[in-house]
């Protein structure tokens, strides 16, 4: 058995007009204030003198790695992305940036927003589109019934609201 892992499949590469703000403002703190910081606090170690027991040296030097690897991935996929800043000609459907209201089996209802893989995290409420439910969820139509299979099982929910405005109300997690 070797080392070969299979490549993990290409996240969507959408991205609402907030999620490329963060992602950009990420970059920008990374780029102009922590790597210029950690790049002195190195230079400063390193004139110490013997880099081999220097402890700030080497965690500096791990830390830039660390820094330039997040900089290369975060131009890399900034560089493909499409900023969705309209909503969809057709509001009866779920599509990307959509907040949807479902509604289970035990009348509990849920609210979600499907959003793009670099921003599901970003708010209680968000959902990647590439996750189940966001795939499930993704060109139905109010009413449809959506079953997402989920670790113990499947689980059937009830499309009740469609909506690409501004969250009327605040999103519930479950």
């Amino acid at each position: 058995m070797g080392r070969f892992r299979a490549p993990a499949p290409a996240a969507s590469k959408y991205i609402t007009p907030e999620g490329e703000r963060c992602l950009r403002a990420e970059l920008e703190q990374l780029w102009r204030i922590e790597r210029p910081r950690v790049t002195q606090a190195v230079a400063e170690a390193a004139a110490q003198g013997d880099r081999s027991e220097n402890a700030e040296y080497t965690y500096g030097k791990r830390r830039l790695r660390e820094i330039d690897r997040r900089v290369r991935f975060l131009r890399k996929r900034l560089d493909g992305m499409v900023v969705v800043d309209q909503p969809p000609g057709d509001r009866k459907k779920v599509y990307f940036g959509a907040w949807v209201t479902v509604e289970s089996d035990d009348g509990a209802q849920s609210r979600y927003r499907v959003v793009g893989p670099d921003e599901f995290d970003r708010e209680p409420g968000y959902i990647s589109m590439d996750s189940p439910l966001g795939r499930a969820l993704l060109r139905r139509s109010l009413d449809d019934e959506v079953t997402v299979e989920i670790p113990g099982g499947s689980r059937t929910l009830v499309i009740i609201e469609i909506d690409y405005g501004a969250p009327t109300m605040p999103p519930e997690r479950s």
